[in-house]
């Protein structure tokens, strides 16, 4: 087939103008925005220390790209959306992604899709797998990073702990099926104190929700207490962690807990009275009715003691909703009401920061080892706690204080821009179009102040 190089292409003119396009505007990024990242990471010195989490058995004089780089190429990548190391066949050319990596030479090519599909396949020997990562050296990083974004200790932190399920389409390792999401999956335990990220673990999908939670809760609270030796911790989650192994150890540790409790007929006949005053209630006034009430309670054989719990009787139209938590917050800190629905449901936030992790591409877990999915799954978390870094650095006091990451990376990052590179200078042109440019400027100040 013979070549053809056009230039310029004519369209269909616009009443007496002619229309044409050429590509012609030198080296044009759509990620103008993304320079915030590199303000951001200069604040809490994240991508800094990740190297250190990683040990690098390659031969130094032989190293073209090195460990720093790719990991900042990978998680700089997946905060702009690029989820597939294919994609970094054409964005390794990109000079504004090789400054955010730092590339002393911006013309020189960033790591391609299988150089960095190496750094993932870790816990393999050869020639060709010589990198490999402390998963403990991580969890660290991640709590390091947490306690650092206080400049006072807090006089109470609520660490939020659930499980959420991501399908997978292949033959990974430790595949089960799970019959709750009717899928095969992983069921990765996550624990957040606000917004930001604590825990990242992958498990398989055949054990409990509230499996490895202790483990991973005594981690996160003795270095949590090493820094805030004083500061009350309390613990939050559904009825999956209802468990009297995770209960009992938080009551032996000084550590709070409101937990979902799962409803059963010894519990409904406990409120019958309080869900019969509801019943008056919605027949009287029509909508949805509720009565809490709270009482002492013990299982016959899996609590080792007797336990506060506090009930909501609610009655809606379809009929009757009770929900019950149990807790070692006494009245006096919480009352019923208040700790039900000011205290325990603010945990549904949480599904928001899930929801946030799938925006990042963690469910991207095709490796044939787990220790190669856990480590996705840490980039992730790092992508995450980077954009969680500009969310409250450099947008507090706007209108996307609380926005997701997908609308931060969308109005904030993806920015049209001209990249000029000199021997002195690396110059973006931003799109004269973009409507937000008084946010971005508040975020620039705040960064740069």
């Amino acid at each position: 087939m013979t070549e053809c190089k056009q230039e310029t292409f004519g369209f269909t003119a616009y009443f007496s103008r002619r229309v044409e396009a050429g590509f012609t505007a030198g080296r044009v990024s759509s990620d103008g925005g993304s320079l915030l990242l590199r303000e951001v990471d200069r604040k809490i010195n994240l991508l800094g220390r990740l190297g250190g989490c990683f040990s690098d058995g390659r031969q130094p004089l032989l190293v073209k790209h090195r460990l720093p780089e790719m990991l900042a190429q990978r998680i700089y990548g997946l905060t702009l959306g690029y989820e597939d190391l294919n994609d970094h066949e054409q964005l390794r050319n990109d000079p504004l992604l090789a400054l955010l990596s730092g590339k002393r030479d911006l013309e020189e090519p960033l790591a391609g899709k299988s150089t960095l599909n190496r750094l993932e396949l870790v816990g393999r020997s050869g020639r060709y797998h010589k990198i490999g990562y402390s998963a403990e050296s991580l969890d660290r990083l991640l709590g390091d990073l947490y306690l650092e974004s206080h400049s006072t200790p807090p006089a109470e932190i609520v660490l939020d702990l659930d499980a959420t399920d991501i399908p997978l389409y292949g033959h990974q390792p430790e595949r089960f099926f799970h019959g709750y999401y009717d899928s095969y999956c992983y069921l990765p335990l996550y624990i957040f104190a606000d917004d930001q990220l604590l825990c990242a673990r992958l498990r398989a999908a055949n054990q409990d929700a509230a499996a490895g939670a202790v483990e991973e809760v005594s981690r996160i609270v003795s270095q949590v207490r090493e820094r805030w030796p004083r500061t009350r911790i309390v613990l939050r989650a559904d009825s999956g962690f209802c468990r009297e192994e995770l209960m009992g150890w938080c009551e032996t540790n000084r550590v709070d807990y409101v937990f979902g409790l799962a409803r059963n007929q010894r519990l409904q006949k406990i409120v019958g009275a309080q869900m019969q005053q509801a019943r008056v209630l919605h027949q009287i006034t029509g909508k949805a009715a509720r009565v809490f009430t709270e009482f002492t309670y013990r299982t016959h054989k899996s609590w080792s003691r007797p336990r506060r719990v506090v009930a909501k009787a609610e009655y809606l139209d379809k009929g009757e909703n009770p929900r019950f938590v149990v807790t070692s917050l006494t009245a006096e800190q919480w009352a019923a009401q208040p700790l039900y629905e000011k205290f325990y449901c603010a945990r549904g936030e949480m599904e928001n920061r899930i929801k946030e992790q799938m925006c990042l591409f963690a469910d991207r877990l095709s490796t044939d080892e787990m220790q190669g999915n856990q480590l996705r799954l840490y980039f992730s978390a790092l992508a995450y706690t980077l954009m969680e870094a500009l969310r409250r650095l450099g947008l507090k006091g706007t209108a996307w204080a609380h926005a997701q990451v997908d609308t931060i990376r969308l109005k904030l990052l993806k920015i049209g821009a001209i990249v000029r590179i000199s021997v002195r200078r690396v110059s973006l042109q931003l799109s004269s179009a973009y409507p937000w440019k008084d946010l971005y400027t508040h975020a620039f100040r705040a960064l740069r102040c």
